[in-house]
């Protein structure tokens, strides 16, 4: 079994208050817990209205099948975020 843990950085440039910002996180935690059944939580910059630090964690039998999901939600993120995909670090654990 592994687990890997996923930590994206982003910027949310249209973002004029921690409301703004929070409704698009949101969104985005909403839309990859029911697309790809991962855990997803803000985990930094919470004080910021502009950036935002967003953990992923997945399980599965093979790291390489957790590499695809990774991929995939970073495609998700910078295709639906109004914004920018700084990062996206990557770790793994079993």
């Amino acid at each position: 079994m592994n687990i890997g843990l996923m930590t994206l950085e982003l910027f949310l440039p249209a973002s004029s208050s921690l409301k703004d910002k929070r409704k698009v996180i949101q969104s985005l935690q909403h839309r990859l817990r029911n697309r790809f059944n991962v855990s997803v939580a803000e985990v930094g910059r919470q004080e910021l209205w502009q950036r935002a630090s967003i953990a992923v964690v997945s399980v599965g039998s093979r790291r390489e099948l957790l590499d695809q999901i990774f991929d995939s939600i970073v495609a998700e993120a910078e295709k639906s975020v109004p914004g920018e995909v700084l990062g996206a670090e990557r770790e793994y654990f079993g």
